[in-house]
């Protein structure tokens, strides 16, 4: 079945975030002069405006810091998925993140800010894999 909804773009700087990612592995920026990890991946630090950065594969382990289950599908694609949750979840190397967790039947009484997630990923093209969230 091929994969009808919007397809992220990867860009230069963000080719290794999708290598690795299609590998199975989360990996983020982090600025060598002021210590900070960073997403979404660039060349220069949001924080400090360095261009001193490398990439750190991150742990995987984030939480939940804001979420909204969505009843009504926004493009074509997503008719057969709702209910499903968007997020923004704190990974535990400090960057914010949006993403979808992954939980069936989301409701209000399971999803609490602050829960432990894991990543996993779905592929969704022979080159793309796309990191979402599951309870951990």
């Amino acid at each position: 079945m091929a994969y009808n909804k919007p397809i992220p773009v990867p860009q230069g700087e963000s080719d290794v975030y999708w290598e690795k990612a299609k590998q199975g592995e989360l990996w983020l920026r982090k600025c060598n002069d002021c210590g900070n990890s960073y997403f979404y991946p660039r060349d220069i630090s949001p924080c400090c405006f360095s261009k001193d950065t490398d990439w750190v594969q991150a742990s995987g382990k984030a939480t939940l810091f804001t979420y909204g289950i969505v009843q009504r599908a926004p493009h074509p694609g997503f008719v057969d998925d709702v209910p499903f949750v968007t997020a923004v979840v704190e990974l535990e190397e400090g960057p914010k993140m949006a993403t979808n967790i992954l939980i069936e039947n989301p409701t209000f009484d399971n999803l609490k800010i602050g829960m432990d997630l894991q990543v996993v990923f779905e592929d969704i093209t022979e080159e793309l894999a796309l990191p979402k969230f599951k309870p951990a």
